[in-house]
């Protein structure tokens, strides 16, 4: 399990690094205790060790004065209720989640404890989360990035990629009510001329009937929504897009890491970078109802011109060179 490998420690562990203090950072003497709380790993890595190592560049050292008490639900949804609740009898200063499934269960546990979202692709507003963004009034505030202003320019990229591309898939997947709303912002913006096919899957049983839908219909490419469940079986949807020749496109790098086509969304690093800006902000007492939910302000394209070659698309010159990171 990746986690593992990085961390080297079980599950449900203490994580302890002893390094050499950086710098003073809050009373002396104190030692805080930091709550993370995470679904997947993602880009290699895992939400706690980016946090650490954020934290570190902040002057707190794991071991000296913080504790991450890492809660890790391997991929299960079902599981992040029990840890949020592990993570509230624990006293912790405050709760990182990282997805927005994660940041509903720390909601759900606590009202008290402040709340930092490190990423979420659900409106924190219509998610019950925050009262706004401006101000949150509550325990939440942190990070948000929502996904479906991000579906209108991967259409259009993956239109850059495959010049003349009329009939694109979208993949949706339906026990996300959200997706519904985003497929109608879609519908609205799409690029002139191109035609949507609109498939479903709620799990990963349901991937190869609905790629094989796909090569049925047509479609000359696809477009995966966001979503939590197809970012952790991006491997398999990646290797799908591969064996039905269909270049793809997703939010998150890891999609094009494991062999989609390209990738569009918002910088993870900045978003993580941020959220822990906030995480010292209350660690020295600001309130999370009085800090603004930050939204990216970088976004990044990858390209993986190796799946390219394998499904036989030659990527244009000028879409190359405007990736932030091309995969050869």
């Amino acid at each position: 399990m990746l986690r593992k490998k990085v961390l080297g420690l079980g599950v449900l562990g203490v994580w302890w690094i002893t390094m050499p203090l950086a710098a003073a950072a809050q009373q002396p003497g104190k030692v805080y205790r930091i709550g993370v709380l995470s679904l997947t790993a993602f880009d290699g890595t895992t939400l706690a060790k980016v946090m650490a190592e954020g934290l570190d560049r902040r002057g707190y050292v794991v071991g000296r004065n913080i504790v991450i008490e890492d809660r890790f639900a391997d991929g299960r949804v079902d599981r992040l209720p029990a840890l949020a609740a592990e993570l509230v009898s624990l006293k912790v200063d405050v709760i990182v989640a990282g997805a927005a499934v994660a940041i509903r269960a720390a909601h759900n546990a606590t009202n008290t404890i402040p709340i930092v979202m490190a990423f979420s692709g659900e409106d924190p507003v219509k998610s019950g989360f925050v009262a706004s963004l401006g101000r949150p009034g509550g325990n939440v505030t942190g990070v948000t990035a929502v996904a479906r202003d991000l579906a209108p320019k991967t259409l259009e990229l993956l239109r850059d990629a495959v010049p003349g591309i009329a009939r694109v898939a979208v993949l949706t997947n339906p026990a996300r009510p959200e997706h519904a709303e985003y497929l109608r912002f879609v519908r609205a913006v799409r690029p002139q001329g191109m035609q949507l096919q609109v498939l479903e899957a709620a799990g990963p049983d349901q991937y190869e009937a609905a790629f094989a839908a796909m090569t049925q219909q047509r479609a000359e490419g696809v477009v995966i929504f966001g979503d939590v469940m197809f970012t952790r079986d991006s491997p398999q949807l990646a290797e799908l897009a591969r064996r039905h020749a269909l270049p793809s496109a997703y939010l998150h790098r890891a999609f094009v890491v494991a062999g989609g086509l390209m990738t569009y969304g918002p910088d993870l690093r900045q978003l993580l970078d941020l959220a822990t800006d906030y995480v010292d902000k209350i660690l020295k007492g600001a309130k999370p109802s009085a800090l603004p939910v930050q939204q990216p302000t970088a976004f990044k394209l990858v390209i993986n011109a190796r799946t390219a070659q394998a499904i036989g698309l030659a990527i244009p010159h000028a879409l190359l060179v405007r990736a932030d990171e091309v995969i050869r």
